[in-house]
């Protein structure tokens, strides 16, 4: 199981889409808390995955991630280490 979290207490729906969710084909909707933190608890494999988040339809980083990849867009993808 991998946990995923962001704070973003602005935000009216956040998504998690990464190659677990064929990127945007399958995203996965996060719950906010009451102070604006949203998550989402994946059945993932051990391995290496890349991921991002939908913020009201607008990518996002995470800004706790402590890996990151360069994507073929030029932006960056947020990597979870799984088990």
């Amino acid at each position: 199981m991998a946990e995923f979290r962001l704070e973003a207490p602005s935000a009216s729906n956040v998504r998690l889409v990464g190659e677990f969710t064929d990127w945007e084909q399958s995203p996965l909707d996060l719950i906010a808390d009451e102070d604006g933190v949203w998550q989402v608890t994946v059945a993932l494999t051990p391995g290496r995955y890349a991921y991002r988040y939908l913020v009201d339809g607008q990518w996002a980083d995470d800004p706790n991630c402590s890996e990151c990849e360069i994507n073929s867009y030029g932006t960056t993808n947020a990597v979870k280490q799984v088990g």
